[in-house]
């Protein structure tokens, strides 16, 4: 059998649900071309969606604003006290893990396999912040005396505030107790540990500051 003949048995076999199915998995670890959808995807992407957050709304303490994205993919968690609450046209991708309580602004996103937790103190997120993939940011800390195992230790919960425009690389860490100013940029694979003021641009492990958006 030719190639040509292999592929044009292959494209006889699938249906119209494959395409589908094959499309919602492209949404959830790309939700930005959910918000650019011909007409005709719309038509099921809209329901299916509805759907999705309907069910979250009922199961966990989650609010949803207008236009949100949810990857049926991701997990999210949020006990009575500690809510999540997404602004309108907010996106959560594929494989995240969401732990409340968390306040997220209005054009937020949130890219695949991030893991977030508000701890007791919460985690509060401006509008129209981008979190990269693999982000890792938890608003708790383990304590370490030595005069108890680490797993008896406890925790405390300081909280993390991100501000509005902010651009979080892939794969950066942020601390328990820490602030972002808004427009600040963190380069990928950087841990945060200290306070970042408006407008920097920082790098590294801890972070420092290696430059300035212009304003």
């Amino acid at each position: 059998m030719t190639t040509k003949n292999h592929l044009g048995l292959k494209n006889q076999q699938l249906n119209a649900d494959d395409y589908r199915q094959q499309h919602k998995q492209r949404l959830s670890y790309m939700p930005w071309l959910y918000y650019s959808l011909k007409p005709k995807h719309r038509a099921w992407a809209l329901p299916w969606q509805q759907t999705l957050q309907q069910r979250l709304t009922a199961l966990e303490t989650v609010n949803f604003g207008r236009h949100c994205f949810v990857a049926p993919e991701a997990k999210l968690f949020a006990e009575p006290g500690r809510d999540i609450v997404l602004g309108d046209g907010s996106s959560i991708a594929a494989d995240c893990f969401l732990h409340g309580p968390i306040d997220i602004g209005h054009g937020v996103s949130i890219n695949h396999h991030c893991s977030l937790d508000g701890g007791r103190a919460g985690l509060i997120i401006g509008a129209n912040t981008r979190i990269g993939p693999h982000c890792s940011i938890y608003g708790f800390d383990h304590r370490m005396a030595l005069d108890r195992p680490i797993n008896k230790q406890g925790v405390d919960s300081a909280g993390i505030r991100i501000g509005q425009d902010v651009w979080l690389g892939a794969r950066v860490g942020l601390v328990d107790g820490i602030s972002i100013g808004k427009h600040a940029v963190v380069g990928m694979h950087s841990v945060v540990t200290t306070d970042i003021p408006d407008y920097a641009i920082v790098a590294g492990n801890p972070a420092k500051i290696i430059g300035q958006r212009s304003k």
